[in-house]
């Protein structure tokens, strides 16, 4: 067995999984994965195989389960301090810190009715009042921290804080949303939301997504819904 694994659900609807994986990926570290479909009747049998909460992603390493997904960008952060998972500045890494914990603890209404579906296109269902506001919040985050930070770096990538951190995983399944549900942007946000879909791990997470053949109903909207 590989020296590290990670634990994630469906690529093509689990949010957190996606966060996970990508600070893993984002360290260069080879890794096993392990994919297991969630909401079937042995979901939760098949992951406390691995992790005590029964969610995922979970990540394994030497003899050491890591079950929440910034527990799994703090841990790889200080496992591989040279992949920079923070920015290395005190002010930014502080706003990095602040925007991934605000993402991890709300926008309860945007992930309701908006769920990562990353193969869908439902430009019908708009967000109502409440995931309209978790959607302005989100992007007056990003513009921020691009303006007090991103913008300034040396070299500028395109992400929050310049180069891909933590931060940028945190919000990359929301990125995936403004796309399926064709959510109306201004010039900076798409800008981002296009840097975001196209670095190469996001891409191939999505490549793997399309993919899937697993179907849930509930992340599914036709124009009758």
């Amino acid at each position: 067995m590989d020296e590290w694994t990670i634990v994630v659900g469906n690529k093509n609807y689990s949010s957190w999984s996606l966060r996970g994986w990508l600070m893993l990926r984002a360290t260069g570290v080879r890794f096993r994965e392990v994919v297991v479909p969630l909401d079937q009747p042995q979901t939760r049998e098949d992951i406390l195989r691995y992790s005590p909460s029964a969610r995922v992603p979970a990540l394994v390493h030497d003899g050491r389960v890591i079950w929440d997904t910034l527990a799994i960008g703090e841990y790889l952060a200080e496992t591989f301090p040279q992949a920079r998972l923070w920015p290395q500045d005190k002010g930014a890494r502080a706003m990095a810190r602040s925007l991934s914990a605000e993402m991890h603890s709300s926008f309860l209404d945007l992930r309701r009715e908006l769920p990562m579906n990353i193969r869908g296109r439902f430009p019908h269902r708009a967000p109502g009042a409440q995931a309209a506001a978790d959607i302005r919040r989100v992007i007056a985050m990003w513009r921020e921290a691009r303006l007090a930070y991103g913008e300034k770096a040396q070299p500028d990538e395109g992400y929050l804080f310049g180069h891909f951190t933590i931060a940028d995983a945190m919000f990359a399944p929301v990125a995936t949303r403004l796309r399926t549900y064709a959510v109306g942007m201004d010039n900076d946000t798409a800008s981002y939301v296009d840097r975001v879909l196209s670095y190469p791990a996001m891409m191939e997470w999505s490549a793997a997504a399309l993919k899937e053949t697993w179907r849930n109903a509930k992340y599914e909207f036709d124009q009758a819904n």
